[in-house]
């Protein structure tokens, strides 16, 4: 079973957790990493957004399985288009980890501690339209680059703090670097932060039976809701959404946002239902703040 991979150290470590489970769930079947180097990663210090997008991290991957060199790829469900490409499914998802997005900071403790002037470094139109959104006194700018990259920029004192995802954080050792991880009150996060999903072929029964075994039920419950509340939004990579859900026995709470990226208009939204409704429970939450404004604010987010 050959498994495509970006080659970043966070890839390489999700793509390697997989594997493994893979093999201790099919004592006998061989599994082989495929690491690639893809157009997101070539990018640079290219803008994500202009270029087209997280999908760019995701391309590569399915040529790789649609061509036969590789079976599966693996994805930080955060990076995958709301919408799935013809041909190909998420098989599974892993257990979801810490979804909040978390400061890392040598000056300051809290992010209400930074003052005006001050450089905070994300890239995320979603955490620049929410932060904004809260203290409009930030000063953020952009910065790119694997997140190695990002704490070396840190610590040589071209920023006073970053935003970063604390899953991505802690599954590289680097947890001990988190100096507040961010409430979701305060920064709703991406939809599918923290979740690993293993894409496959739709029509691969031999994939699709393998890694059915490292599925986890309420993660995909909560990131069916998500999705579909994405989908429905019908927003791009321009676009500033957020989307959260969790479940609490058979319920499932999902709430959601939308924004300029200046964080001048912000739209909030949240519905709870069962959670054998989760996609029709995300797709009522993104009607319902189109319905509120959210449409214009999409519109505008465009031209942005």
């Amino acid at each position: 079973m050959r498994v495509a991979t970006r080659a970043s150290r966070l890839a390489l470590w999700q793509a390697a957790q997989v594997c493994d489970r893979l093999q201790a769930a099919h004592p006998n079947l061989v599994v082989e990493l495929v690491p690639m180097t893809t157009q997101g990663d070539r990018l640079g210090g290219a803008s994500l957004a202009a270029a087209g997008g997280k999908g760019l991290f995701v391309e590569d991957l399915e040529s790789a399985i649609a061509d036969g060199r590789a079976d599966l790829a693996v994805h930080s469900m955060k990076d995958m288009p709301a919408r799935m490409n013809p041909g190909f499914v998420i098989g599974a998802v892993l257990e979801r980890a810490d979804a909040r997005d978390a400061l890392v900071s040598g000056r300051h403790a809290r992010l209400s501690d930074l003052g005006p002037g001050e450089p905070l470094g994300t890239s995320s139109l979603r955490r620049r339209s929410q932060l904004k959104s809260l203290q409009p006194g930030l000063e953020i700018v952009p910065v790119r680059g694997n997140v190695d990259t990002r704490l070396r920029r840190l610590d040589e004192g071209r920023y006073a703090a970053l935003v970063l995802a604390a899953a991505g954080l802690e599954r590289l050792g680097l947890g001990e670097r988190i100096t507040e991880r961010l409430p979701v009150a305060v920064c709703l996060p991406a939809v599918g932060q923290g979740v690993i999903g293993v894409e496959c072929g739709d029509s691969d029964e031999r994939a699709r039976s393998l890694v059915a075994a490292l599925e986890h039920a309420p993660t995909r419950t909560c990131l069916s809701a998500e999705r579909a509340f994405a989908a429905a939004l019908g927003g791009s990579c321009q676009s500033p959404i957020a989307g959260y859900a969790e479940l609490s026995g058979d319920s499932i709470g999902l709430r959601g946002y939308v924004g300029l990226p200046d964080g001048s208009r912000a739209l909030h939204g949240e519905r709870t239902g069962h959670a054998d409704a989760a996609e029709r429970l995300g797709r009522e939450l993104a009607d319902e703040l189109l319905a509120a404004g959210g449409d214009d604010i999409l519109r505008l987010a465009e031209q942005v």
